[in-house]
């Protein structure tokens, strides 16, 4: 069924829409947090608790929104984070989300635990920019094949995540016993590891308990960087502590993320971790932001405050549920959209504009 794009003018829209047509055993699934969401909450309140400080009279009638990462041009500083399981949302799942990251030239990261695999996507967006996110198995051979097809299959980026040695108390999936549905599959996989059934629990904790390795420590970063050429982005880090040991090791790039709020509640949204970790490291590598992206003015803040691009995985699930790859390149539209409006009117021609003088906390007006 096609939606007219008149209808749905918002990612908001879009999520309303989402939930009218994904099953209750998925939607559950992706849209909770941990706990008891408070971190989902601050996620979006973090970005809600930021001002932007626009200037005038700054000239120029267009913007540019292109930027480079470890050499690759995009068209624009929004990327797709990596989401488990999406043909959950929509049969064509993963390559319909790359496909249209690719079309608008804009980064898509595939999960390990996907439902189209490595060369499935590979072969759907032949020339198109993707990074694969990695788990570190318990079977290590295991993961290191999982980054040599990566490598083989054109990903120009790893994009390990460390904040889940285990899976958090996710109670939505607790209470519908989640499993993958009958005809989809770990499609990275072959036997009992692309397989998600619910023993009594939520079959993705059992499943990630089960595989995953819960030693997971710095030692298993300085592995995977001794073995890859490819760039290593360490996804998950919340801390100025952890973002220098990181920096320290050799990884080019680091992810702030809380990872959709869905591990350990009550920690801060990855807006308000993100100033520390820049102060620390920002001149060193890469940083990154994903958690709570709904709106242009939410890249803006990113921007502003040290992101060099900023992701978002939600949206993408809920576009790619209404209305598959169109959906999905319908949503990034819309943020390119109210990007570029932002930058219109807070005076900023380019990316390099976005500094931090840009944006305050509340507080700020608050204290005058």
């Amino acid at each position: 069924c096609l939606f007219t794009a008149m209808a749905l003018v918002s990612i908001r829209d879009y999520e309303k829409r989402a939930h009218e047509i994904i099953p209750r055993n998925a939607l559950d699934y992706y849209r909770s947090g941990a706990g008891d969401e408070l971190s989902l909450h601050l996620n979006r309140t973090g970005f809600d608790r930021l001002r932007i400080r626009p200037r005038m009279l700054q000239g120029g009638s267009t913007r540019d929104l292109s930027c480079t990462v470890f050499g690759q041009r995009f068209s624009m500083p929004i990327a797709i984070s990596p989401t488990a399981m999406q043909r959950m949302a929509h049969p064509d799942g993963e390559v319909a989300n790359a496909k249209a990251a690719a079309t608008r030239q804009v980064l898509f990261t595939l999960s390990t635990i996907s439902t189209s695999s490595i060369e499935q996507v590979a072969e759907a967006t032949p020339n198109a920019p993707k990074w694969f996110q990695l788990y570190i198995y318990r079977d290590r051979q295991l993961t290191e094949e999982l980054v040599r097809r990566a490598e083989r299959a054109g990903f120009r980026a790893i994009v390990l995540t460390v904040d889940a040695p285990l899976f958090g108390l996710r109670r939505a999936d607790m209470r519908n016993k989640f499993s993958l549905p009958p005809h989809l599959s770990m499609a990275n996989f072959v036997g009992k590891a692309a397989s998600i059934r619910s023993q009594g629990g939520s079959g993705i904790n059992e499943y990630i308990a089960e595989q995953l390795d819960p030693t997971l420590s710095w030692d298993d970063v300085k592995w995977l960087l001794g073995f890859t050429k490819l760039p290593v982005i360490v996804k998950g880090i919340l801390t100025r502590e952890d973002a220098i040991i990181a920096a320290d090791l050799g990884v080019q790039g680091i992810f702030v993320s809380n990872h959709g709020a869905r591990q350990l509640d009550s920690v801060p949204a990855s807006i308000e971790a993100l100033p520390e970790i820049v102060a620390a490291v920002g001149g060193r590598v890469e940083i990154f932001l994903d958690g709570g992206i709904t709106q242009g003015t939410d890249v803006f803040k990113a921007l502003a405050l040290g992101a060099r691009m900023v992701f978002f995985g939600r949206p993408a699930l809920w576009g790619l549920a209404v209305n598959g790859q169109a959906g999905v390149e319908h949503v990034l539209d819309i943020l390119r959209n109210e990007l570029d409006l932002t930058m219109a009117l807070a005076g900023c021609k380019t990316l390099a504009d976005i500094t931090k003088e840009y944006v305050v906390h509340e507080n700020h007006y608050s204290k005058l």
